[in-house]
């Protein structure tokens, strides 16, 4: 085990991993190997000397009294008089440390260590891409596509990695052939037991619009303008909302950009959806009103997390949207369950009464 501090910094250096990290992981891999030569009833214990950059392995044993209950049953416990014939400045609590040395055990060690030096290790390398990719949920990718299955899964690469965008998440109208380069977000990442690392990516989330605007708008980027919340019906349309930091920076008017230039470029990329951006209120109120246009809403109440929107007849059609997108984008956008309420038949009449006697007082009103 000649040199093994400078084996540790290689296998740092070359797989991108922090030294004190894989140092631990083959001390594991050299108490492991201890366990399945010796048996893993015992206590080990392994280090490096600094001197000859070799690694020590231990087998510990708890010195406890002579008449412990638990001597006869454990192999990790030393009566004190046992000890004391050991060491003779040896005490009740104190650790008695036997040097095992795994290179005298010849093939059986060696390969025995170095399956398991190779699974610690493997395991490391692993646990740092998840935290990696895992830390970009929700961040833009490029992916080069180089398969495309019969159930429509579009698997990627990623940097050195693959990736998988299922049928679900691509958006309608998305023309893709093997070696396409493709935008998306990390929808999410997992470990499948068989196949391990997995990532998934999207095109359809929310959040895939809104890395295409941080990346559109540089006041987005440099967080200038704040995103607070987006909602889409992908390759249709989207509402999302915004504010900014300084009140000398339009939100609205920085992410359209000159003539629409910014916005435009966004639609785009998700085959021309259409893309409502509107001002955050914290007052859900204003919010849902917002949220609602182009329909002008006359008021809103709020009850728990149901919206109760008042608004006239000739506005409902506008509220409501195509398809009924408008209201699902707004309800959505704000995590309210929206009821549209017209004014009732007496409150009309009520109004036109009150109308014809402005009109008898006033004459007729432009």
């Amino acid at each position: 085990m000649e040199k093994i501090s400078d084996i540790i910094e290689s296998i740092a250096n070359e797989k991108g991993l922090p030294v004190d990290e894989v140092k631990q992981r083959v001390m594991t891999a050299f108490i492991n190997t201890a366990k399945k030569l010796f048996g893993e009833e015992y206590e080990y214990e392994a280090s490096i000397d600094p001197t000859t950059k070799k690694v020590k392995l231990f087998q510990k044993i708890l010195i406890v009294a002579d008449n412990d209950e638990n001597l006869e049953t454990s192999n990790n416990l030393i009566s004190i008089k046992k000890a004391k014939g050991i060491d003779s400045s040896a005490e009740i609590g104190d650790e008695l440390s036997y040097d095992i040395d795994l290179e005298n055990l010849g093939r059986t060690a060696s390969f025995t260590l170095s399956k398991e030096l190779n699974y610690h290790i493997q395991r490391l390398l692993e646990e740092k891409i998840f935290e990696k990719y895992n830390d970009k949920v929700g961040n833009l990718i490029f992916g080069t596509v180089i398969h495309i299955d019969s159930d429509e899964t579009t698997y990627l690469e990623i940097e050195d990695l693959k990736a998988f965008m299922p049928r679900k998440s691509r958006i309608k109208g998305d023309e893709i052939k093997v070696g396409d380069i493709i935008r998306g977000v990390i929808r999410r990442v997992f470990v499948d037991e068989k196949q391990g690392i997995k990532i998934e990516v999207s095109r359809t989330s929310p959040k895939f619009l809104e890395a295409l605007l941080e990346a559109s708008v540089p006041e987005i980027k440099d967080g200038s303008v704040i995103i607070n919340a987006s909602a889409r019906i992908p390759g249709r349309r989207a509402k999302v909302a915004l504010t900014s930091i300084s009140p000398s920076i339009d939100p609205i008017g920085s992410t359209v950009g000159t003539k629409g230039i910014r916005i435009n470029s966004v639609s785009k990329e998700l085959k021309n959806e259409n893309i409502d951006v509107l001002e955050y209120s914290a007052q859900p109120e204003i919010m849902i009103s917002r949220a609602l246009a182009p329909a002008v809403v006359n008021a809103v109440k709020i009850d728990k997390k149901k919206a109760k929107v008042y608004i006239n007849l000739d506005q409902k059609s506008k509220a409501i949207g195509k398809d009924g997108i408008n209201i699902r984008l707004a309800s959505m956008l704000t995590g309210y369950e929206i009821e549209l309420i017209e004014p009732s038949q007496k409150e009309t009449s009520t109004q036109e009464t009150q109308t014809k006697d402005l009109k008898s007082l006033f004459g007729d009103i432009d």
